[in-house]
C-alpha cells in the first residue's frame, strides 16, 4: 500500500527497503505520527520498526538511496536506529556529588510539584497552560539526572500520601528519564519523554473526586470514568502548541498492555512503541510504590516482582529488566535496616554489587536511639553488615524529614 504527495510518500512497513529515507513512522491505533528521520540502514533496524509496531512510515523519495547491493554500501549519516549515547558509559556514575546536586534537586522537585498544581488548576478554570514553562521545568529535571540522577531519585521516595495527584506525575518523569538515560537514549529524545511523562495524567483532574479518590475497588461504571481520564488528557495537550509527538503518544498510551487488555484503544503488542512499553513499567511502578492516604505504597523489592510476574502477558519483559537495573534493586532514598539492627536510607548504588549498595545510617534498632549518621558502603570488606529488610519510618517512629534534610542537605 502506497499513498504519495508530492515528495513523500506513506508505505506499508512491509513494502519498507534499505536505504529509503524516512521523514516519520506512524501507530495507526492512535494516529500518531512521531517524527524519526534517518535511512533504513541495515536488516536489523527494520526489525526494531515492525517490533515497534510501527505499520506505515512516511519516506521522502528525493532522499532515499535505492542501490542493489545495500549490504555493500557505506553506513549513512543519519540513520532511523535509535541513536546511542556519543560516548561509553557508566550511568551511574555522577558527574557532581550527591549533596552538591541534592540542594538544586530539592527546590526543582518543589517547584515542579507546584507547577504541577497549577497545571491542574488550570485545567480545571479553562485556562491556558504555558506550554514553554512546562518544558523548562522537565528539561530541568533531565539535565539534574545527567548531572547525578541519585538526587532526583531519592527525593522521590520522600513523598506525601496527600499529595499523590501532584507528585506521581513528577516522579513518572523523573524515572523515565533516569530509565532512558540508562537505556542510552540521547538527550534531546529523553527531554521530550520527560515532557510526556509530567503531562501524562492531566486528564484526571477532571475526573470526578468520589471516583477519583475512592479508597475501595471501583465499580464497572466508576472505572469507565476513570480510564476516560486518558483521552480527557489528550484532548488538553492536543491544544497546546508546540507538544512533541513522543509526548503525545505517552499520554495516549501509558495505559495500553501488551495482551491487547489495556485502555483506551486495547492495542495489540505490535502496536505499542518501545517508549509507550516504557512509560507502562514507570507508570505502574510508581502507583505501586506511592504511599495513598487509604493505603501503603509497596516497597520498590516488591513492586520489581510484581513488575516482572505481569510480564507475562502486560509489560516487556526486557524492558522491565532494563527499568530494575536504572534504578537498582534499593532504589536510593528507600528505607532499609541492616542485620546489625541499623537503619538507614540507601544513598547510592554499586552496580555490580547490587545487594551490597551504599546506605546512610541513622538510627539504631536494637539501642531504640538515633545514632551518629554514616555513610556505610555495604560493598567494601570492613563493615561486615547487609540487607536485612525495607521498612517503613512509622514502624521505629522515626522522623523521616528530618533525618533526610540532616543527611542530604547542605
Amino acid at each position: 500500500m502506497t499513498e504519495t504527495t508530492k515528495d513523500l510518500s506513506k508505505i506499508a512497513i512491509r513494502d519498507v527497503e534499505m536505504g529509503m529515507y524516512v521523514v516519520s513512522v506512524v501507530n495507526p491505533r492512535t494516529q500518531l505520527s512521531v517524527k524519526s528521520e534517518g535511512f533504513v540502514s541495515s536488516a536489523k533496524t527494520l526489525e526494531k520498526l515492525k517490533k515497534s509496531g510501527v505499520k506505515f512510515i512516511f519516506i521522502d523519495m528525493a532522499k532515499s538511496k535505492h542501490a542493489s547491493k545495500p549490504a555493500e554500501q557505506p553506513e549513512p549519516e543519519n540513520s532511523i536506529e535509535p541513536e546511542p549515547a556519543k560516548e561509553t558509559v557508566d550511568h551511574h556514575k555522577r558527574k557532581v556529588p550527591l549533596d552538591a546536586e541534592m540542594n538544586k534537586a530539592v527546590k526543582l522537585y518543589n517547584n515542579a510539584k507546584d507547577l504541577q498544581g497549577k497545571i491542574l488548576t488550570s485545567i480545571t478554570d479553562s485556562k491556558e497552560i504555558d506550554i514553554a514553562e512546562v518544558s523548562q521545568t522537565t528539561d530541568a529535571i533531565v539535565d539534574s539526572i545527567f548531572r547525578n540522577q541519585d538526587a532526583l531519585s531519592c527525593m522521590s521516595r520522600i513523598r506525601m500520601k496527600d499529595e499523590y495527584l501532584v507528585e506521581h506525575s513528577l516522579n513518572v518523569a523523573v524515572l523515565i528519564s533516569i530509565f532512558a538515560k540508562h537505556m542510552s537514549y540521547d538527550k534531546q529524545t529523553i527531554e521530550q519523554l520527560a515532557l510526556g511523562a509530567f503531562l501524562h495524567d492531566i486528564g484526571k483532574v477532571l475526573i470526578p473526586d468520589e471516583v477519583l479518590n475512592k479508597p475501595g475497588k471501583l465499580t464497572s461504571d466508576e472505572y469507565e470514568l476513570m480510564k476516560g481520564h486518558v483521552i480527557k488528557g489528550l484532548e488538553v495537550v492536543k491544544t497546546m502548541d508546540g507538544v512533541p509527538d513522543i509526548a503525545l503518544s505517552l499520554i495516549a498510551t501509558h495505559h495500553e498492555r501488551l495482551d491487547g487488555k489495556g485502555y483506551p484503544y486495547g492495542l495489540n503488542a505490535e502496536d505499542i512503541s518501545i517508549f509507550d512499553r516504557m512509560i507502562a513499567i514507570v507508570d505502574s511502578y510508581d502507583a505501586m510504590t506511592a504511599d495513598r492516604v487509604y493505603k501503603a505504597g509497596m516497597h520498590p523489592i516488591q513492586a520489581f516482582k510484581n513488575l516482572i510476574k505481569d510480564s507475562i502477558h502486560s509489560y516487556d519483559n526486557g524492558l522491565v529488566e532494563k527499568f530494575i537495573q536504572s534504578l537498582g534493586l534499593y532504589p536510593v532514598g528507600t528505607l532499609v535496616k541492616l542485620t546489625s539492627g541499623k537503619v538507614g536510607l540507601i544513598s547510592g548504588l554499586n552496580k555490580n554489587k547490587p545487594l551490597q549498595p551504599i546506605v546512610k545510617v541513622f538510627y539504631n534498632t536494637r539501642l531504640k536511639q538515633n545514632i551518629a549518621i554514616e555513610e556505610i558502603d555495604l560493598m567494601k570488606p570492613k563493615y561486615d553488615d547487609q540487607i536485612d529488610c525495607c521498612v517503613r519510618p512509622e514502624e521505629f517512629n522515626l522522623n523521616l524529614l528530618n533525618f533526610f534534610r540532616q543527611a542530604f542537605m547542605n
